[in-house]
Formats: structure tokens, sequence, C-alpha cells
């Protein structure tokens, strides 16, 4: 197991290319990430989670990193303007995202504003991302409590100091039809 001390280490952006998880300082909270084109890093992830039925997030560097990923480009025309921001918005995908959406039909995605996690997006790729936590248990605020809930489970982690105060994005939800709910209300406010 690694341990880095920068988001956009090289060693950090080879483990994710390699098809590695681990742990880092998102924009908002610490998360366990994976890449999102890899099925079998996904899967880990979600393993190592211990999550079913509650899919996690996709965030990338751009709406075309999104769009080349496989979602609808439609969809990302109706929402591009919210980003980048700590807003995650959840529209349906295709039948060929179903490992990463866990056979919901309907991912989260997020442009971040943070400029130290676009320039790791932009070396690799869309990244799946949950709160590092388990279900039900607090998101860790530090490094410690990351390697608490994970363990040896992921391939590395990020140390970014103590994160404290920090909200997970706002989510809303965007049907078919262009009707927007409110999931959950984060810094952004809709």
């Amino acid at each position: 197991m690694h341990i880095f001390n920068a988001v956009t280490d090289s060693g950090v952006v080879q483990l994710l290319l390699d098809g590695a998880i681990g742990v880092l300082p998102t924009d908002t909270v610490y998360g366990i990430v994976a890449r999102a084109a890899d099925p079998a890093a996904v899967a880990r992830l979600y393993k190592a989670k211990h999550r079913e039925g509650k899919p996690g997030t996709v965030i990338a560097a751009s709406v075309e990193q999104l769009v080349s990923l496989g979602i609808e480009a439609s969809y990302l025309q109706k929402v591009g303007h919210y980003w980048p921001n700590a807003l995650s918005i959840v529209l349906p995908d295709h039948e060929k995202l179903a490992y990463l959406d866990q056979g919901k039909h309907s991912l989260a995605v997020r442009v971040p504003a943070n400029p130290t996690i676009q320039e790791l997006l932009r070396q690799t790729g869309p990244l799946l991302t949950s709160s590092a936590n388990m279900p039900g248990e607090p998101t860790a605020t530090t490094l410690d409590e990351a390697r608490t809930y994970f363990g040896e489970t992921v391939d590395f982690y990020v140390n970014g100091g103590t994160i404290v105060g920090d909200l997970p994005s706002t989510l809303i939800r965007l049907d078919e039809n262009g009707n927007v709910e409110i999931l959950r209300q984060g810094p952004v406010k809709i």
C-alpha cells in the first residue's frame, strides 16, 4: 500500500491508470476512488465500500470526458452550465454503464471546480468516487479515519490533512423530461 502527500503525484495517477483504487481528498470530502472506465476497479471499489444498490458519483474534468465515458450528450447540454461546481447531477444513463450505476439506470456526475482535482482528472479521465466511510458511518475527516475504514483493501491513500466542515456536493436529479428534483442541499444552493 502507498501513501502520498499530493493528489496529482505521478504515482497516484499511474496507480489509477493501472486499475488501482484509493482514498484521496476530493473537491468536497475524502473519497474512495477508481477510474470510471475500468469495470474491474469499479467492482473493487464497491466491494471495499460494501456498497450495493447505491451507486457512487462520477467526477470528470469536463463535460466532454463524461460524453466519452458514455453519458448522453443531450442530458449534459441541459445541465453543463452548472459546472464546474460542487454540484452532482443524477442523469439517466445507458445500459453499458450498468457496472457504474449498479442497475439503477441513472448516475450522479460532477465536474468539480477544484484546480487540483481538475488536474488529476485531466490525467486519469473520469473517476468513480464515494465518500470515504462505510454505509451509515461518518465520512472520514482524516487519513487515519479512512485507514480505519479501508485498511489494506485499497492500494493507496493521499494525505489531505483534516477535512472539517466541507459538505458533500449538492445533489439534484434531472429526469428524461428535463425536470429537476433537489435530492440533497450542499454548498451550491439550488
